[in-house]
């Protein structure tokens, strides 16, 4: 009888940590392993379909875990902005991060890059070239929701970043290795520039500047504000995504 409470027990908490991590990962839009390339396209493994397409000097190399992308000669993942899905921009709350370990060239290094149908420049997660991080998010007509400018990273050093917002807490944070280093409350109430129609890339800006240069691994952009210890997970190689049979297989864990 013990045996038996004890199995149940046990099967209820395995069943709600199955459920309570397929809801926690819902609003994923993009995850680059950058474990593996598949010729000229980086794998979306969130399972969005939101392939990258290489342009450029982007292949492997050694990474945080397991393999990562080195970006070189101004290399960079075109994402079709002007083909994305409006639903899957965006809007009302967002977070931006990957582990990245640039070199030092005397340029902006940026992570993340999208401009609106209109011109805004939606989003600029970067490492800039006086040595601070920036995290900024715009709404339509160029409008600075908020802009974050902080810290200081070193060439040649893996750092996780982290930056986050949501429409509702009115606030814009950004996490350097799973802790806050700078938050500015939104300076206006307007959502997100919701479309990437003028293009949308990873490591370089869409005018071609501020190339991306070193090493990027994990890279994610999802449609809620992690919290911080969400963000902390993440850093400690808890994947963004759960296997397809991950329900199979526990239940037959469970089961066994």
């Amino acid at each position: 009888m013990k045996n038996f409470v004890l199995l149940t027990g046990l099967t209820c908490l395995t069943l709600l940590w199955v459920i309570g991590t397929a809801f926690a990962y819902t609003d994923l839009v993009i995850y680059y392993s950058f474990d593996q390339l598949n010729g000229n396209t980086v794998s979306d493994m969130s399972g969005n379909g939101h392939d990258g397409a290489i342009n450029g000097d982007v292949t492997l190399a050694s990474g945080k875990y397991g393999n990562a992308a080195k970006f070189a000669n101004a290399g960079y993942l075109d994402l079709g902005g002007e083909n994305f899905p409006a639903d899957a921009v965006p809007k009302d709350a967002g977070t931006i991060c990957a582990w990245v370990n640039v070199e030092e060239t005397g340029n902006h290094h940026a992570i993340f890059n999208a401009r609106a149908s209109d011109q805004t420049w939606i989003v600029h997660p970067e490492l800039r070239s006086d040595h601070k991080f920036r995290w900024l998010f715009r709404a339509y007509g160029g409008t600075t929701i908020f802009d974050i400018q902080t810290g200081e990273w070193k060439p040649g050093e893996w750092i996780h970043y982290a930056g986050t917002y949501s429409k509702d807490a009115g606030v814009g944070i950004l996490y350097i290795n799973g802790e806050e280093v700078g938050r500015e409350n939104a300076r206006v109430t307007e959502p997100i520039a919701g479309d990437w129609g003028m293009g949308a890339r990873v490591g370089k800006n869409i005018d071609d500047a501020r190339p991306f240069t070193g090493l990027m691994d994990d890279f994610c952009i999802w449609k809620k504000a992690l919290t911080q210890d969400e963000i902390k997970d993440l850093m400690e190689n808890v994947t963004p995504v759960q296997p397809k049979n991950s329900m199979t297989t526990t239940w037959g864990m469970i089961k066994q």
